[in-house]
């Protein structure tokens, strides 16, 4: 088994991938009212703020979601095994079924979403080295008189920190580097090319945005656009925090000059000045430039509403896929597998088949007492209150609504059924392998070895570092004898001993 196909086996992965399927609409309702937002209020700093706000909305909704979907494994079900540990099963199971709904695709999400979180921190890491290259190379200090004007105008924005003025080959636009120790780059002779009125409004622009640190939120932004670059929003938002910051600093300097007519001449001279290069920090030009001159001299001019549409649009088209493979996967499970879909609610005729429940549902963890008396009651309403005791015996957290060991008995048995069953028909929870996993859990380590002109079959050891009340460092072999997938659990084998 390839380290592939261990992760994607395991509950680890089920949970990344939901937790990444889930944030699709979870993002599609968050940018819906970012959009709903952006349309009642005009203020920059308020739409800014409340656009960042939705980028790290979508943190959280991750971050609470995954923590929701997390298994407990500190709930043990063979604390109630009744059985042997190592009884067969008389039906051989394949691991190549597959489902072809978000449930068979969840756990395959996890990977691509890490391959492609890691490229694009990659891509970052390597333009942040590059733009700090810039600091070093084919720079020179400003004229003491830039340097004490810069320190002037800092100083009229309250800025305490020590702000470096050079000027350098490599760059077209002024722009910002750094937050402990910020700089700004002007190109070579943009301080004699342009008025002194227009440098000190294209000057006040760049001390604006290190007085609102927001190189250091940058950072977070593009780190933002990292962990969600799957999702259609994601760099809308992104896209607005950018235009709003360009807008805060742009009335900043209309406040402190008075002059928005005399701030957007400087901004078009300076784009005149401009090539088409990439932009690596915080710079003056940043945003659509003829929007931001459009706004300062025409301040009530409307704005677009595709996003709400984007957002909606998003929101329909994940719901229906959720809800169209939920459909398929409730159609894939027997019946008593509706307590899963309400594990706190106790099911009433004639919901149960109560024969099934004893015989599929619980017939690795209710014991021999517990089968006979379940046996002998003869009315419907004993048996659910008996069903009802059941479950409240082995909740983990006694008193509360929420029962633990129930979610994660049925979550073992779905799965079970999804990863274990045979193309003959076997279910899953039937199989050798489904039935050491319904008992213990996800293994901490899978060691699988094919089939080879030394080696007679083709073997699974399953390993378990600590299982309650067994020990530490147990393992399960399972032997494929017939070469088509279908492993046994090797005679005489149980977790505790050494295959």
């Amino acid at each position: 088994m390839t380290i592939l196909e261990h992760f994607t086996s395991s509950s680890f992965a089920e949970t990344i991938g939901w937790a990444l399927l889930h944030s699709l609409w979870e993002g599609a309702i968050i940018t819906f009212l970012l959009a709903a937002v952006l349309i009642a209020t005009r203020s920059p700093r308020a739409r800014y703020i409340v656009a960042c706000a939705a980028m790290f909305a979508m943190f959280g909704s991750f971050g609470v979601t995954l923590a929701r979907l997390v298994p407990d494994r500190t709930n043990n079900v063979q604390a109630f095994l009744p059985h042997p540990l190592w009884t067969t099963s008389p039906e051989g199971e394949s691991a190549n079924s597959w489902n072809f709904n978000l449930s068979a695709i969840a756990p395959w999400l996890g990977p691509f979403w890490f391959a492609g979180v890691s490229l694009i921190c990659l891509w970052h890491g390597a333009g942040w080295l590059f733009a700090q290259r810039f600091r070093r190379r084919g720079v020179c200090a400003a004229s003491n008189v830039w340097q004490k004007e810069l320190s002037s105008l800092a100083e009229r924005l309250r800025i305490s920190r020590p702000v470096l003025l050079v000027e350098s080959c490599f760059t077209e636009v002024p722009v910002v580097l750094g937050h402990f120790r910020p700089l700004i780059l002007l190109p070579i002779g943009l301080l004699t090319g342009l008025p002194t009125e227009q440098l000190e409004a294209l000057l006040l622009h760049e001390l604006a945005h290190i007085r609102r640190h927001d190189y250091f939120v940058n950072i977070l932004q593009r780190l933002a656009e990292a962990f969600f670059f799957y999702h259609p929003t994601t760099w809308w938002i992104s896209r607005v925090i950018r235009t709003e910051r360009e807008h805060c600093c742009d009335d900043i300097v209309v406040s402190l000059i008075g002059n928005a007519h005399e701030y957007s001449v400087a901004l078009a001279a300076l784009e005149e000045k401009r090539l088409l290069i990439r932009e690596v920090a915080i710079a003056a030009t940043g945003g659509n430039l003829m929007e931001r001159i459009h706004r300062m001299l025409q301040p009530k001019a409307t704005r677009g509403v595709w996003a709400p549409l984007l957002a909606v649009a998003v929101l329909l088209v994940t719901c229906a896929a959720t809800a169209a493979a939920w459909r398929s996967q409730a159609q894939k499970q027997q019946p008593s597998d509706t307590a899963q879909a309400h594990p706190n609610q106790t099911p009433k005729a004639p919901s149960y088949d109560y024969e099934k429940w004893l015989n599929d549902d619980v017939v690795y963890i209710a014991d021999d007492a517990e089968r006979a008396a379940f046996i002998r009651l003869t009315t419907t309403e004993e048996r659910d209150y008996f069903i009802e005791q059941f479950w409240k015996r082995r909740n983990p957290a006694p008193g509360t609504a929420r029962n633990k060991f129930k979610e994660e008995h049925y979550r073992r048995i779905t799965f079970a059924n999804q990863r274990f069953g045979t193309a003959s028909g076997t279910p899953g929870w039937k199989t050798d392998r489904g039935h050491i996993y319904i008992v213990y859990g996800t293994p901490d380590q899978i060691d699988a070895h094919a089939k080879t002109a030394d080696k007679s079959f083709a073997t699974e050891v399953w390993v378990y570092h600590h299982l309650e009340g067994i020990g530490n460092d147990g393992s399960v072999t399972f032997i494929d004898k017939t070469g088509r997938g279908e492993f046994k659990l090797a005679p005489g084998n149980a977790p505790g001993a050494t295959p």
